[in-house]
């Protein structure tokens, strides 16, 4: 409208300039000019329009365009007779560091009628930015000596926001003295916390002690004195003043939990678990009393925990349904865990855990095309998440690894990987599923590129090392990546399985027996005792070696590598 309207105005100027014609004719009736059609309507440029500057300024905050914000609201704000328009504008200024433009915005606000609180908060703010303490400090007191009902938790603002911390720490302790604080605990708490989160412990821990002796019946300023002295190293000076505090408030859920926390953390999960027992419960302190009970290795408190919450209302089964599903498989209770993971609602956090411990269940119960079916339906539902869609397909092909289904384990690690390209989870589970159905190269490749990204990772040398053993090539590589596995880890079974096997295929027949009886005594694995049962008969100790395979059969009557072993070897 503005084009047109310049256009009108020029063509009107244009008549005139026109020079005056000899003599009158009437205009045609059909062009008579209407007053309207007159009329020129003056609008502003875009710099003098306030709508069009607050448009701007929410479009550039939209695009997260702290400065064109602040160019913006600046010129707003010199347009509008709004106070909040200013505010922001100088809000804006302040955040971006343009001191100019957040004084003329302030001058503005406070013209416009800016309580004096505000003000001073903005000001001491601005004062901040520019390094001038004395000036901060001297609003910083017009804001604490305000009366404002949010005047301290404003001042805390300011000095957190502070660029310069030992600025902020100088003031802190200048101005929130034990004298110039109000009788409001959770103000002295604020400050001491902000204390310690500017490095100024001491002044923290004076103003904690302070607050004790000020508000002796407030249980929360004792836990907070309490966790100063914890962070201090001082866990008895700690233990003792959340026994106050528990003492002062027996019933505050919070306080039961960070002692018993603090307990835990100390070891002593009896005395934690003590606390927990009786008093008001929660899901927090539900969840606690499970974990301290597994920690323990306590199976009555489990029995006992599950069962409480068994007998609860319905609301608290509802919120403790993932938790109820985990207290039965601990107890082996498959089908009720089955059950109260089936519970768990989709909007609870633990929704998606709960299907994934459901997956694992199913199949456990020998219905592992209704896991399968599970955990296809969860990578539909979680298509737009790739963390959890990662999850889904790792489980789905760990449990095909589980039924020996070695290629459909493959396809959903191959799968995953194309959402989450080299994650080394996924590279190494891919690894051992080519390497059980003799795809060595496609093996070895997925374990080298896993040690590429970690060089250091002790199963992929192990991993790569038997399979080179396994498949008899590449020794020398094969024995220097075991070796390293094994002066990583000495003590693991496995990695000792491997260092027996490549000892093996090298022709060293007396050290592989003797590697393997120890792996073999140590865990009684099945395919640890198909390797010394080999290495046995190899070294033509063939009673023994049958011995062992008896054994493997009690272990895994169905293993593959035992009926391979054997079609070769007739015994």
């Amino acid at each position: 409208m503005r084009h047109f309207t310049a256009a009108a105005t020029l063509m009107l100027g244009l008549a005139a300039c026109a020079p005056t014609p000899l003599r009158r004719t009437a205009a045609p009736a059909a062009v008579s000019a209407q007053p309207l059609a007159r009329m020129v309507v003056a609008t502003p440029d875009e710099d003098h329009d306030l709508l069009a500057q607050l448009m701007a300024g929410e479009m550039a905050l939209g695009r997260t365009d702290l400065k064109g914000a602040a160019l913006h609201y600046g010129k707003a704000a010199a347009l509008s007779d709004d106070p909040a328009v200013a505010e922001h504008a100088a809000m804006l200024a302040i955040a971006v560091h343009d001191d100019a433009a957040a004084g003329r915005a302030l001058d503005r606000w406070q013209a416009l009628g800016a309580k004096p609180a505000a003000m001073a908060q903005a000001r001491a703010q601005l004062a901040l930015n520019r390094g001038d303490t004395p000036e901060a400090r001297r609003q910083l007191e017009i804001l604490t000596g305000s009366r404002d009902k949010n005047a301290w938790r404003e001042f805390g603002q300011v000095l957190l926001g502070a660029r310069d911390q030992a600025q902020a720490g100088q003031l802190l302790e200048a101005l929130a003295t034990p004298q110039r604080l109000p009788a409001d605990p959770q103000a002295w708490l604020a400050m001491s916390e902000l204390g310690d989160k500017l490095g100024r412990h001491a002044y923290a821990q004076r103003i904690a002690d302070a607050a004790m002796a000020r508000f002796r019946n407030n249980a929360e300023v004792y836990a907070w004195a309490a966790q100063m002295k914890a962070r201090n190293g001082d866990a008895k000076g700690a233990r003792a003043l959340l026994q106050q505090a528990i003492a002062k408030a027996p019933d505050n859920v919070h306080l039961r939990l960070v002692y018993a926390s603090m307990l835990s953390a100390a070891g002593d999960y009896a005395a934690a678990a003590k606390l927990l027992d009786h008093g008001p419960q929660n899901a927090d302190t539900y969840r606690l009393r499970a974990a301290l009970a597994a920690r323990s290795k306590d199976s009555k408190a489990l029995a006992a925990l599950y069962r409480q919450l068994q007998q609860a209302g319905p609301e608290v089964r509802e919120q403790n349904a993932f938790l109820l599903g985990q207290l039965a498989e601990m107890q082996h209770r498959d089908a009720e865990a089955l059950a109260w993971y089936g519970q768990v609602g989709d909007d609870d956090p633990h929704a998606f855990d709960a299907d994934l411990r459901s997956a694992v269940l199913l199949q456990a119960q020998g219905k592992s095309a209704a896991a399968h079916e599970l955990l296809a339906q969860m990578q539909l539902d979680y298509l737009d998440q790739p963390a959890q869609l990662r999850q889904a397909w790792q489980l789905d092909a760990e449990l095909y690894m589980r039924e020996r289904r070695y290629v459909q384990a493959i396809n959903a690690f191959t799968r995953a990987l194309q959402v989450v390209p080299n994650d080394p989870g996924l590279l190494y589970g891919r690894g051992l599923a080519y390497a059980e159905v003799g795809q060595t190269d496609l093996a070895v490749k997925d374990f080298r590129s896993l040690l590429k990204l970690k060089p250091d990772d002790i199963d992929a040398s192990n991993a790569l090392g038997f399979t080179l053993a396994d498949a008899n090539r590449d020794l020398p590589e094969a024995e220097q990546l075991i070796a390293r596995a094994r002066a990583a880890r000495p003590n693991d079974p496995a990695i000792a399985d491997s260092w027996g096997w490549v000892q093996y295929r090298l022709g060293h027949l007396q050290q592989a027996a003797q590697v393997l009886r120890g792996a073999w005594r140590a865990g009684r694995d099945a395919d640890v005792g198909v390797h010394l049962g080999e290495v046995l008969w190899k070294q033509g100790d063939r009673q023994d070696a049958r011995r062992v395979f008896d054994e493997v059969r009690k272990i895994d009557p169905h293993n593959a590598s035992l009926q391979s072993l054997l079609q070769r070897l007739h015994p």
